[in-house]
């Protein structure tokens, strides 16, 4: 009897998800895994690699066909977050910082005008892009936000000062290329602007050294000091800042998601190979009781998360708003298990874990920012509690 529903693929349901799975495959064991450690000791971006991965259509992969990109679904950009991470989660933050935080972002909430604009070079990696959320004194609480955009005649006057922003800059004098800028317009009103280098008032602030992780990812302080920018560079109607960066926050969150499970299956291929290989006692460490328990309770939170993190990829409709249940509950359990993949591969290799020259080590650093940037854990449990209670039906379905 035929069962068509088994050959199935969640994670590559089309042709078009299996040629980027195989790209990003090639280009991550080839390109992107040599440099990582380097990059990531100097603290460095590699801005060369991120042209690359343009060149390979990577960073356009939710990208409207019209401007260049592959125009495939969420889980096509999950394929690659995933893959990338599981070398390099600080490049993976920068590709995706560029590609959903900021191109994907326009795409949805742009102009026309504006994204045939901007976006083509986009896509190929000659511009660099982010987002500009987050201030020195407003994180979560986003309505909160001190940066203003004030009316002059044909245009707008911004002022103000963003932090954290990835891709704030290429080194530590050259700016970022192109932002999506959150503002006040009025009371509570949150509104968007596109800002370009170039723009008089629009400066690179100091770069944050010294991360615990992701530290091959450039982050920056930008400052916003009387920036004019014209009305034809305001993204959306006044005051629709607020829905575009929830609608925004969505994707993002699966995409972190994906980064960490990244992280999770490359930490439980590093401890599986080591209890291959390491014997004590007389004996393989595979067979002692407490490291099998490091691994098995790894691969069953790994196959889980990532289970669920392609169902909820299959169901989300890029454009939409109204997906924060899955999206945020992706992101909580993910996260976590990427950071216990990690401190369990640690663990699994002793010492030897420890020490920078292993790769689980960063992992471990790089997996703790994905239970801050993009929603912290307690705005997680915020946001869940508050949508369940509000329709327990979501879970009785």
């Amino acid at each position: 009897m035929s069962e068509p529903f088994r050959d199935f693929d969640l994670l590559a349901p089309t042709p078009e998800h299996a040629l980027v799975a195989k790209t990003v495959r090639e280009f991550v064991e080839n390109e992107v895994e040599p440099q990582a450690l380097e990059h990531d000791r100097s603290e460095r971006f590699n801005h060369e690699l991120f042209r690359s991965a343009g060149a390979l259509g990577l960073l356009g992969v939710t990208i409207p066909e019209a401007y260049g990109g592959s125009g495939l679904d969420a889980t096509g950009g999950c394929l690659v977050w995933e893959a990338v991470s599981r070398s390099d989660p600080a490049f993976a933050l920068s590709m995706m910082a560029h590609a959903i935080l900021f191109a994907h972002n326009l795409a949805v909430n742009g102009s026309e005008e504006q994204c045939r604009r901007i976006l083509p070079d986009a896509v190929s990696g000659e511009r660099i892009g982010g987002l500009c959320m987050t201030e020195p004194e407003v994180g979560t609480d986003v309505l909160a936000l001190r940066t203003t955009a004030r009316r002059d005649g044909a245009g707008w006057i911004l002022d103000g000062t963003k932090t954290f922003i990835t891709n704030g800059g290429v080194d530590e004098r050259t700016l970022g290329d192109v932002f999506l800028v959150y503002a006040s317009t009025g009371s509570r009103q949150i509104s968007t602007f596109l800002v370009e280098k170039g723009m008089e008032g629009f400066a690179l602030g100091q770069k944050w050294k010294d991360k615990l992780g992701m530290r091959a990812s450039f982050t920056a302080e930008l400052v916003f000091s009387g920036v004019r920018v014209p009305d034809a560079n305001r993204v959306g109607e006044l005051g629709e800042g607020t829905v575009q960066m929830m609608r925004n926050l969505e994707v993002e969150r699966l995409s972190l998601a994906a980064m960490s499970v990244g992280i999770a299956q490359r930490c439980l291929d590093v401890m599986i190979d080591y209890a291959n290989e390491r014997t004590t006692f007389g004996r393989p460490i595979r067979e002692h009781g407490q490291i099998q328990r490091y691994i098995a309770e790894t691969f069953a939170e790994w196959r889980a998360a990532r289970t669920f993190i392609y169902d909820t990829a299959r169901r989300i409709r890029l454009g939409d708003v109204g997906q924060r249940v899955d999206a945020d509950a992706t992101k909580l359990f993910a996260s976590q298990v990427g950071k216990r993949a990690a401190d369990a591969a640690i663990q699994v290799l002793g010492g030897y874990g420890y020490m920078g020259e292993y790769v689980v080590e960063r992992l471990w650093r790089d997996a703790k920012l994905l239970e801050i940037g993009g929603g912290t854990l307690e705005a997680h449990h915020k946001n869940l509690a508050k949508d369940l209670c509000r329709d327990p039906g979501i879970v009785r379905d």
